[in-house]
């Protein structure tokens, strides 16, 4: 998709290794949504059936889930790990700067980008003013 964005594509050196670079890129981002589908499928196990969302509620839920997943892919690697430590392992600011050796308000910087593209992805672009 980035190479859509490009005004000028030029020919790949190697088509072959470029086009293999691009088939382990499809295949990591397969397997990393399927990964995500299970773990959400599996939490969903462990609820009563009678809290259990419908299948078409299932449906809309993991279509989200993958739509948060590509836009926080866009993010840093220490962005999205300070999100993802916030809101899925509960650590504070403190903690998340420590573990990525950052300072407290990079960890709001990062935690702002991440709550922005989880917005982005559930109810798109926001409007300006």
């Amino acid at each position: 998709m980035r190479l859509l964005g490009r005004e000028e594509l030029r020919e790949p050196r190697e088509p072959r290794a470029f086009l293999v670079s691009i088939a382990k890129g499809l295949l990591f981002d397969y397997f990393r949504r399927a990964a995500l589908e299970q773990a959400y499928l599996s939490e969903l196990m462990l609820l009563p059936e009678s809290e259990q969302p419908s299948p078409e509620e299932q449906q809309l839920i993991l279509e989200d889930l993958k739509a948060i997943d590509h836009l926080l892919a866009k993010l840093s690697s220490k962005a999205r790990a300070a999100f993802l430590y916030n809101r899925l392992d509960g650590l504070g600011h403190a903690e998340i700067a420590r573990r990525l050796g950052v300072s407290v308000p990079r960890v709001r910087q990062y935690l702002a980008q991440g709550i922005r593209q989880c917005y982005v992805a559930l109810y798109g672009e926001p409007a300006c003013p």
